[in-house]
């Protein structure tokens, strides 16, 4: 799959204004190959440039197996997007320093979606993780329409 050049985003980040802030989500996507149902993780860093200049999409694609008995509360697949977001903040946490950072969760708080089976471990998680109040639906844009641009442009 594609992997992130940390490295380039770290440079990036690095030049940019205190201002410049931060915004990490992850999303994935189901499907099955050859009998066998894998997702689609799709983590994305969007930097913007001196919070009202424009902003930059770094991204990565991974694929793994999926093991969700229950597709309509996908646990497994959930916590997987957020042990990603997670995981991109800590690798990238020594240029967030001083910065405005915000960690997206694609899940939705409402009890009449499947992702609000998660909620409050997800949310748990990213505070313990990353000293962060996450954002969820409707307000997590960087862990559903940017990884999704993201994921759009890789494969065009």
């Amino acid at each position: 799959m594609r992997k992130i050049n940390l490295e380039e985003v770290r440079n990036f980040i690095s030049k940019q204004t205190p201002e410049t802030k931060i915004y990490l989500g992850c999303d994935s996507e189901r499907f099955r190959l050859n009998e066998v149902w894998y997702a689609d993780y799709i983590t994305a860093v969007v930097v913007h440039i001196n919070g009202n200049n424009g902003c930059k999409l770094f991204g990565q694609i991974d694929r793994e197996r999926d093991y969700d008995q229950k597709i309509d509360r996908p646990r497994y697949r959930l916590m997987n997007e957020v042990y990603k977001a997670s995981e991109m903040y800590l690798k990238l946490a020594d240029v967030l320093e001083d910065r405005h950072v915000e960690v997206h969760l694609d899940i939705n708080p409402n009890e009449m979606h499947g992702s609000s089976c998660v909620i409050q471990e997800a949310i748990g998680y990213i505070r313990g993780t990353c000293n962060v109040i996450p954002l969820v639906k409707p307000h997590a844009w960087a862990a559903t329409h940017a990884a999704d641009r993201f994921k759009y442009a890789v494969a065009a």
